[in-house]
């Protein structure tokens, strides 16, 4: 378990990952309440590919807990019993987290497979905790710190739930989504402690202390864009009917978004210009500005293309990529001190 330790740790890493992409696509797809309960889907462990599963009909046994959809609300059955011929109400009640009471099949099964991934994530976590037992006697900070991930996924799954219950209220989402990010942290930390310490990389105080800025710069353009398409989605829904005219009046959100990323650009070039000058090691470097590049282009497509099919999540799964590579370069920076 020992030998495989580090391999065990980056699959899990790879996951986390994975369920960014998936609540990035359930983002895009505007999929997040296809699920409106938690942690079950309309009362079921499956959930349904029709509507005719969630409309009550004679002769139909229900157990304890499945959902209906009734008078544009949903019920959920109080016990196990087969349906007669007409509908008894003390058979159900309402369900109280929240008013929405919407099936659309396709959003429903893009936040299942979400959920199916956070839980496989979850599992991997779990095993990286099981197996950094085995690193005990080596560094008892890699087990601590690999039972704490699995506590911030349980917590990062409480999130999600509140999520729901919220009906998708953007304070909660944001904060969804920065924890993910803190995740991705911890196991970049884990990993780096997992493995030997390479010395080809030379200490640059400055450098250091730009990767600390860069990074936070990073983080508040990831809190700016989730404030950015929010609005969008809000403007969508209020009955304007498409998202390009939200251009025409942007909330100052988007300006701090738009300024933020030339600040994240310049501060990366300045470590991009500074590591080849003093020849510092930090090869890392190129692939975030590759990433930038990267991102900036999707920025420009969303507003300019009005937000082409998979560009939010182009756009989201690169910024959480280059936050990762910020961190665990910041990470060689400082195990190269000592």
């Amino acid at each position: 378990m020992k030998k495989h330790f580090t391999s065990i740790a980056k699959t899990a890493l790879i996951l986390v990952y994975l369920v960014i992409v998936a609540g990035a696509l359930v983002r895009m797809t505007g999929s997040g309440m296809g699920c409106p309960d938690w942690p079950k889907c309309f009362g079921y462990y499956i959930p349904p590919t029709d509507v005719k599963e969630l409309t009550w009909s004679e002769n139909r046994e229900f157990k304890k807990g499945q959902v209906i959809i009734k008078d544009q609300s949903l019920l959920v059955a109080k016990d196990n019993f087969t349906t007669g011929s007409t509908f008894e109400a003390s058979h159900w009640e309402k369900y109280t987290k929240h008013d929405y009471a919407i099936f659309n099949p396709t959003h429903t099964w893009t936040e299942y497979i979400n959920r199916l991934t956070g839980a496989l994530a979850g599992l991997a976590c779990f095993v990286m905790a099981i197996a950094s037992f085995s690193l005990w006697k080596q560094s008892k900070k890699i087990t601590l710190l690999s039972w704490l991930v699995v506590f911030m996924m349980g917590f990062q799954a409480w999130l999600g739930a509140t999520v729901v219950y919220s009906v998708l209220n953007p304070v909660k989402i944001t904060v969804h989504m920065v924890m993910a990010l803190v995740i991705v942290a911890v196991i970049l930390y884990i990993i780096r402690l997992a493995k030997p310490v390479s010395s080809d990389k030379i200490f640059n105080p400055m450098f250091r202390t730009v990767l600390w800025v860069s990074l936070g710069l990073t983080l508040v353009q990831v809190v700016l864009g989730t404030q950015v398409r929010q609005f969008v989605d809000e403007q969508v829904k209020s009955g304007i009917g498409n998202e390009t005219l939200w251009l025409s009046n942007p909330e100052i959100s988007f300006y701090f978004h738009r300024t933020f990323s030339f600040l994240v650009l310049f501060a990366n070039l300045f470590l991009y210009l500074r590591n080849k000058r003093f020849k510092l090691g930090f090869d890392k470097i190129n692939w975030v500005m590759l990433l930038l590049l990267a991102e900036i282009a999707s920025g420009i497509a969303m507003y300019y293309l009005h937000f082409p099919f998979g560009s939010q999540t182009i756009h989201l799964v690169l910024a959480s990529i280059l936050f990762g590579i910020q961190f665990y370069m910041i990470l060689e920076a400082r195990k190269n001190r000592l």
